[in-house]
């Protein structure tokens, strides 16, 4: 065996340390899906900023005062913070279309070099808990490691602004369990919660996730599923396979494959 090529972004179901012990070469295809995760994203965070499906929830039921029955909270796009974690290929592609969208953006990767905020035209914090504090949506794009396994947990939580919302489109298991957001969401600690990853999936049971397949007058529309899915277009799905097959090819050929992952 001389590599393994993910034809998707994400490694962690592979042993990097015993890949690294083997002398076997690991590569992922990360430039595949970009525009679709980021658009997922954002079709979200405008959801959210929207009320959409909250009020597709909620109207079912008004019988008179058809259009003043508003939801008090919703504010206009340029008076939102929205806070990205992780400013890679695609939480980067995130932070251009919300500026695009007139949001005030920030972000926190401590892995970014010094300037990078100036190309994103966004701000940037040195510190995680001072974007939570300051951020009305949060929308996560960091990979799954050790240091992001289980991140958003109870303290994570406590941390963000009262009434914020929390979008996921990376990688599930940087969730400690679905549970952590239904407390928050029913003491309206958190507004709404938006994921496309989750992490179990297939999903378990949980108290949370069956409140949801029941479709729970109190979540209002303020929870969001997606199976995993912000990855594809019938675009994307072809080129994922392309470029993984290409990249083995360059193995094959004895040339060095694109987007080696090395151990930190």
């Amino acid at each position: 065996l001389k590599a393994v090529i993910r034809y998707g972004v994400g490694y962690d179901n592979i042993d990097l340390n015993e890949a690294c012990n083997r002398e076997v070469i690991i590569a992922n295809t990360p430039d595949y899906g970009t525009e679709e995760v980021s658009d997922t994203a954002m079709a979200m965070i405008l959801n959210i900023t929207r009320g959409v499906t909250r009020y597709d929830h909620k109207c079912r039921k008004y019988i008179s005062n058809w259009q003043e029955n508003t939801i008090s909270n919703i504010k206009r796009t340029s008076d939102i913070k929205l806070g990205v974690i992780g400013a890679g290929r695609i939480g980067g592609s995130v932070i251009l279309k919300a500026n695009a969208m007139g949001f005030q953006t920030s972000f926190y990767d401590p892995y970014r070099d010094r300037g990078y905020e100036k190309m994103l035209q966004s701000n940037r914090f040195d510190s995680l808990d001072e974007l939570l504090a300051d951020s009305d949506i949060i929308s996560f794009h960091a990979p799954l490691s050790n240091e992001t396994y289980g991140m958003v947990n109870e303290s994570f939580i406590s941390k963000m602004k009262d009434g914020a919302s929390f979008v996921n489109t990376a990688r599930g298991k940087v969730v400690k369990s679905l549970d952590v957001f239904l407390e928050p969401l029913k003491s309206n600690k958190l507004n709404c919660v938006s994921l496309d990853v989750l992490p179990e999936e297939p999903p378990i049971n949980g108290v949370l996730l069956n409140e949801w397949r029941a479709r729970a007058d109190w979540l209002d529309g303020r929870l969001i599923i997606n199976p995993h899915s912000a990855y594809f277009s019938s675009q994307s799905f072809k080129e994922m396979r392309q470029k993984a097959a290409k990249n083995a090819l360059r193995v094959i050929n004895n040339q060095e494959p694109f987007n080696i992952i090395k151990l930190k």
